[in-house]
């Protein structure tokens, strides 16, 4: 993916830093990019099924009674973004570095905005998400990727140039 400029988090990601403060560090990182072997492969498979079959769906509307919160899944539940930080938490306590673990937002297939976790490794960047079963590479989704964390902060956002054609439309005759 390449990065612009560094711009605002989103608001559901202040409010989480603010509600989950040790998740959040305000300090500045060595970036790393994970060497992908097999078993490394296999786990982020596995992890990205684990947490789409555990956490059911459901919108911070009906959850919380509020637009946007961000926060781990509560009693097995969430939308979006409990769905990555849930990936994100994990894959830190197996032992990725966090710096390799992006919350990564987009526009989804119906232009509705969506998040998702990047993962950097030596393979290129690589999607978790809970639209999507597959683990696949970030070009491979359907999305317009707008904005992520920074590899070297959890608290710094990078916008994207994500400049690919990701419609096709066709005309009759």
């Amino acid at each position: 993916m390449e990065m612009n400029t560094v711009v605002k988090a989103p608001i559901g990601h202040k409010q989480f830093c603010r509600d989950n403060a040790w998740a959040c560090p305000d300090e500045q990182t060595e970036p790393v990019v994970v060497r992908l072997d097999e078993a490394r492969w296999q786990e982020l498979i596995d992890i990205n099924a684990e947490v789409n079959r555990r956490v059911r769906p459901m919108t911070d509307e009906d959850l919380f009674g509020v637009a946007e919160r961000w926060t781990y899944p509560v009693e097995g539940y969430g939308d979006c973004e409990e769905y990555v930080l849930e990936k994100q938490r994990i894959l830190e306590e197996a032992g990725w570095p966090r710096s390799a673990l992006l919350i990564t937002v987009a526009k989804d297939v119906k232009n509705s905005g969506h998040a998702v976790l990047t993962v950097r490794t030596d393979h290129g960047d690589v999607i978790l998400d809970n639209q999507i079963e597959a683990v696949l590479p970030w070009y491979s989704t359907p999305y317009r990727y707008i904005k992520r964390q920074s590899a070297s902060s959890p608290v710094i956002w990078t916008g994207i140039s994500d400049t690919r054609v990701t419609t096709v439309s066709s005309v009759s005759n």
